[in-house]
This record gives C-alpha cells, structure tokens and sequence, in this order.
C-alpha cells in the first residue's frame, strides 16, 4: 500500500471514528453523564449527579474502538473472512464440540443442585438455583426460535408473543376452570401452535426484513390486547395466585401429606426449587430430543431447504406453505411450553413481562450461539443470561459492557460462537462437520 493511500486510509478512519465518538457524546451525555440522585443537601430533595468524567471514558472507548476497526478490519485491502478466519480455529476443530460437550453439559446440569447445596448450603444456593432455572427457560425458547430461525431461515421478531400465549393460557384455564399445571401444559402448547398458524398465513409471502416487521407486529398486538383486556386478562395488573405445579399430587407445603412428610424429610422451601429445575430441565431435553429428531425427517430437511433457497426449494416439490407453517407452530408450541413454566414459576404475571426486548434477547441467543446449533444456544444462554445477572451490580455500566461484547463477537466471530454444521443426511452415511461460511444465513 502507497503511502497516499495509507494516509487517506487513516484521515477517513479518524473521521469516522470521530464521528462515532460524537454519537457515543450524545448518547452517553444523557444515560451515564448525569444521573438523578438524593441530594444531601437540598433537604433530601433529588438532585442531578454529573460524571463527564465517566462519558470521556465512554467516547474514547468508542473512539479507539472504531478507529481499530476502520484500520484493522473493515478497510483493509484484504477479505475481511482473512483477516478474521486467521485469527479463529478452523472449522474441523469444532466438528467434535458438540458431541463432547453435550453429555458433559447433561450430567453437570443433572447434578447442579446437588453440588450447589452440598458447597453452599439451602441457603445460599437458592440464588444460583433460581438463575440456573432462568438460564434453562432461555435455552429451551432458543432452542423453539432456533426451529424457525437457524433451521427454517424465518426471521422472527415476535416469538415472545407465544411466550406470553402459553403463560396466560395456564394462568386462565387455571384460574376459570381450575385445571392443575400438567393438565395446562399441554394445552398452553396447542394453543401457543395454533397462533403460530395463525401468525404464518398472512406472513407466507414475505421475507427478509418484511417478515421481520410483520412478527414484531404480531408481538405487539398480543401485548396491547392483553394490556388493555382488562376483564379477561386483569390488564397492567396481571393475573397472581396462579397455582403451583404437585409431585404427582403433593404440594410442597408446609404439613402433613405434603412431599416433605410423605418422604420423611425436613420441610424446606429449596424443595420446590429443585422441584422446578428439574421440570425445566425436562422440558427443554425434550425440546432438544424432538428437535434434533425432526430435523433428520423428511420435513427438517425442508426446513433446511426453505433456508438454503426458496425458489429451488419450490422447484423440488416441496410445499413450502406447509414448512413455513410447521416452523412457525413447532417453535410457537414449545414457546407456549415455556411460558406456562414461566407463569407457575412466577405465580404472578403482567404485559410487562413479554415486551420486545425479550423477543430482542432470545434472537440474540439464537444469533450468538449460532444459526442452527444447539449446544451454540446452551452456551450463549449461560453467558447472555448468567453473565447478565452476575454483572447486575454494575447498574447502568452492565448495559454498555453488554452491548460491546455483542459487537465484538459479531464482528470476530459473524457466524455465531458454534459456526459448524453437521449435515442432516451425507452420501457417504458419515455426516461431517461443515464450516458455516457454506450455509445460507436464511432470509426466509
């Protein structure tokens, strides 16, 4: 390179970079820069705290950040697949991953709530149970949008809307007819489906970033009608007293006839804890189990197809109506899956609960992980999900920290953290693993 070159190269860099850094200025002058705070000595009044030097840290991170980027990465005359693929492990280093990882995964999640109250006590593992319990929430719906965004190629933005289909249809039929959480379970699903279906026919014509906005649509009209159906739904207020789910008939109460008096243990309430991981930690086997089965069917591998090319998919015979919509209900089903789980967990649930950010988190998941990997879900959701609640001490700071990460992933590793594939079917009756830059991302 010219040293013409090497000077515009770096001028348009610092340009841009700079330009970064006045947007980051404008952004952070408000979020970080001055915050709302008890004033000593206005009489206890709310005062404003200003901390520029904070949003100076801010702008030069974004600065020095962006400026590397231009000159390093994005500007440079080789392909940037080079400049990154040399720097990442090649693809057959991963093709074992999966198969070691996942009994390793299976028997540390099989024996995590011994560990933890053996190491910790009741006491102070109960913490770490309710977070292994919300990790394995998030795995099992990334695992359901996996289904329809990493197999089928269908960019859903509204998948938490059969989240909150399943959990109010258990919190209802509970509370109207009285039904108990396994007679609701499956019923939460079959409903949750049927929106899919419902969600699939006007959306079967679209792709892309139509498709997107459509779903995010969809999203948002089950969260303004359960907002604003205040009779059916209680509205802003939620639904509470929602019951909790027996061992095969005993409650985890205090009493006689209870689960810790029928087998002569010492009430406690870690009980129903360990109780619920165990439920959610079925379910999502489940949930995996059934999705690596379809995907070695006739209708996985049209799934695959619709995500590789439509039109040649179209070609073959396929009916892609029915594979869009088996998509779409398969992944609604075993949202509505989690979100009855979520309702007897919670004992209380609201609007608020199933806003866009959520649909925003379970994509990120699945994109993070990897388009149609399944352990890339279980590893994104431990580190999205537990590492966002161990950070939460950082307040607002957790948030940017969040944010950077996911662009430095993307940016190293666009693929996802498992960008390997393993075919569904080979010739050779060996499958092997495939790098993903040979995979279509899937516009649906």
């Amino acid at each position: 390179m010219s040293n013409l070159k090497k000077d515009s190269l770096f001028a348009g860099s610092v340009k841009d970079a700079a330009a970064g850094g006045l947007v980051a200025l404008a952004l952070f002058g408000m979020m970080i820069g001055m915050q709302a705070d008890v004033a000593t000595g206005l009489g206890g009044q709310l005062g404003i705290n200003y901390r520029w030097g904070a949003v100076a840290i801010a702008v030069v991170i974004v600065f020095a950040g962006r400026l590397l980027l231009n000159l390093f990465v994005w500007k440079s005359d080789k392909p940037v697949t080079r400049t990154v693929g040399s720097l990442l492990p090649k693809a057959s280093s991963f093709s074992g991953l999966g198969r070691f990882a996942t009994p390793v995964f299976l028997v540390l999640a099989v024996v995590l709530p011994f560990l933890l109250t053996y190491f910790l006590g009741t006491r102070g593992s109960r913490q770490y149970l309710d977070l292994a319990i919300l990790v394995t929430t998030y795995v099992m719906l990334g695992w359901g949008l996996n289904i329809v965004v990493g197999l089928a190629g269908l960019l859903d933005l509204g998948y938490v809307a059969f989240y909150a289909v399943g959990a109010y249809s258990y919190a209802l039929l509970a509370q109207y007819f009285g039904f108990s959480f396994w007679v609701c379970l499956p019923l939460a699903g079959i409903l949750a489906a049927f929106w899919g279906i419902i969600l699939g026919f006007p959306v079967l014509r679209l792709r892309g970033d139509y498709l997107a906005i459509v779903t995010l649509a969809f999203g948002e009209i089950i969260r303004v009608v359960l907002l604003n159906w205040y009779d059916f739904t209680g509205g802003p207020d939620g639904l509470s007293n929602i019951p909790r789910p027996s061992f095969f008939g005993l409650d985890f109460e205090r009493g006689e006839g209870n689960f810790a008096d029928f087998f002569g243990l010492e009430y406690n309430s870690i009980h129903r804890i360990i109780f619920l991981y165990y439920v959610i930690l079925a379910m999502a086997l489940v949930t995996n189990l059934v999705t690596m089965r379809l995907r070695k069917l006739p209708i996985g591998r049209a799934w695959e197809a619709l995500r590789e090319d439509e039109i040649a998919c179209r070609s073959l015979g396929i009916n892609t109506t029915n594979t869009k919509l088996t998509a779409f209900a398969l992944g609604a089903m075993f949202g509505g899956f989690a979100g009855s789980f979520f309702a007897t967990r919670q004992g209380f649930i609201s609007p608020e609960s199933f806003t866009f950010m959520e649909s925003a988190v379970i994509l990120a998941i699945v994109v993070l992980g990897g388009l149609g990997s399944q352990i890339g879900v279980v590893i994104a959701a431990v580190v999205m999900i537990g590492g966002f609640e161990f950070f939460r001490g950082l307040e607002e700071y957790r948030m940017l920290v969040f944010g950077l990460l996911m662009v430095v992933i993307m940016v190293w590793r666009p693929r996802g953290l498992i960008s390997v594939r393993t075919p569904s079917i080979s010739l050779s009756g060996k499958a092997k693993g495939i790098s993903a830059d040979l995979v279509q991302e899937g516009h649906g």
